[in-house]
């Protein structure tokens, strides 16, 4: 039983004939769809890195807008931080100048009440004085028995008693 190699044997004819045809597809398909598939593919490549450069643009464009955002955020709190200063000084002005009107008002009504009183005082000498002097009249009338006339009496206890006054 000899059995002959012929489904293996290697036809060199062939084998060129097969890559010839292997090349001019190659050759074929390179010239009818490489280009057009490259500029299919270049087109894809400039789009994601166009879409890219929007993208890196924005996210520019929002960390500047944040930066510019945290700068009036910034102002902002230093502002209303110098309003409620500003404020403060002005309600604490406003409480002194309260506090210096109620101060001079009650030194005023203080003043007015020791006034009033030196008058009342002052009234009350005078009026204890004529007591004391209409009083000494009669006493002196009922142990004199008219001997003085009752002015020159009068006379003679009010300067006594203006002599005593000084005195205190």
């Amino acid at each position: 039983m000899i059995q002959t190699l012929e489904i293996i044997s290697v036809n060199l004819w062939q084998i060129l004939i097969s890559l010839a045809n292997l090349l001019l597809i190659y050759i074929i398909l390179k010239k009818l769809l490489w280009k057009p598939v490259k500029k299919v593919m270049d087109q894809r490549q400039a789009m994601v890195d166009d879409q890219f450069a929007a993208a890196e643009a924005a996210e520019e464009e929002a960390n500047r807008d944040k930066a510019e955002w945290a700068a009036r955020l910034a102002t902002a709190d230093a502002e209303a931080d110098a309003r409620i200063q500003a404020a403060d000084e002005t309600a604490r002005q406003h409480g002194d100048r309260i506090v210096a009107d109620a101060r001079d008002k009650a030194q005023g009504i203080l003043r007015q009440a020791e006034a009033e009183a030196a008058l009342e005082r002052q009234k009350a000498e005078a009026g204890i004085k004529q007591e004391i002097a209409a009083v000494g009249t009669q006493l002196a009338e009922k142990m004199l028995e008219r001997e003085i006339n009752p002015e020159d009496h009068r006379q003679m206890i009010e300067s006594f008693l203006a002599e005593m006054g000084d005195a205190t």
